[in-house]
């Protein structure tokens, strides 16, 4: 996460809200689904807020991503009721499918299929 400090707070308090506003207001909507809000990246001037969501299984990403975009408006509603006390600015939200857990577990598997002989020269020796 880079960004000024201001930025990096400001994203902190907007992942913790829009986490509780999808868990509170749109739970129902993702129904055997799990979604998790792993990293919100805030533009300089703060108007952009581009958020990445976690969504398991794989298979569901598309249909929820293309739910949230539908709602963001809402989200954005609510977000402004639950922090516009404390900010100038309520930022205009983008959704983007984070795969990061994807590519670790692919990468595990990955890693798991190799076949590496092993070194002669770190057996321990007998005597």
């Amino acid at each position: 996460m880079a960004g000024s400090k201001r930025q990096q707070q400001y994203s902190k308090l907007i992942q913790k809200e829009i986490s509780r506003i999808l868990q509170q207001e749109h739970s129902g909507n993702f129904v055997g689904k799990l979604i998790t809000v792993t990293d919100v990246e805030m533009s300089p001037d703060l108007g952009l807020a581009r958020l990445y969501i976690s969504i398991f299984p794989v298979s569901a990403a598309t249909e929820s991503l293309e739910f949230l975009n539908t709602v963001k408006s809402k989200i954005r509603g609510s977000l402004g009721r639950a922090i516009g006390k404390n900010v100038r600015i309520i930022p205009e939200l983008a959704f983007f499918n984070d795969s990061t857990a994807e590519s670790a577990s692919r990468m595990d598997e990955i890693l798991g299929s190799l076949e590496i002989p092993k070194d002669k020269n770190s057996e321990p020796e007998e005597d």
